[in-house]
């Protein structure tokens, strides 16, 4: 018994190393490139000499100073006409002087709406 139990070990074992096979490693990338050697050389020591862009604290330093693509007088015409303007989402629109409305209701029925509603009368039974 113990014989066929080494036979059978033996044959797994035959059966595994036969199918495990390596392969062989052929690269990544091929090695070809289009820049000369002089391109490359040229690129590298301009990437040495700038300044790191992962360093830690860069964007901590002063921005550089804007231009603008337009003279100040006209962005100054601009935000006033902008500020004249009926434009009903600017910041403080609707706090002007309201506009008196016109009603069809007589003056003393709407009074004395009002008394009875104060008073808590029901006013379904006026």
């Amino acid at each position: 018994m113990k014989t066929s139990k080494i036979i059978a070990a033996a044959a797994l074992s035959l059966l595994a190393a036969a199918g495990a096979q390596a392969e062989t490693y052929e690269g990544v990338h091929s090695l070809v490139s289009a820049n000369s050697r002089a391109d490359v050389r040229a690129q590298a020591v301009a990437a040495a000499r700038s300044e790191n862009p992962y360093a830690e604290g860069v964007s901590s330093r002063v921005a550089p100073a804007l231009t603008a693509s337009t003279d100040r007088a006209g962005v100054r015409a601009e935000a006033v006409a902008a500020a004249r303007s009926a434009n009903p989402y600017a910041e403080g629109y609707a706090q002007g002087v309201a506009p008196v409305l016109a009603s069809t209701v007589d003056r003393a029925t709407v009074r004395a709406e009002a008394r009875a509603a104060a008073r808590g009368i029901d006013q379904l039974a006026l």
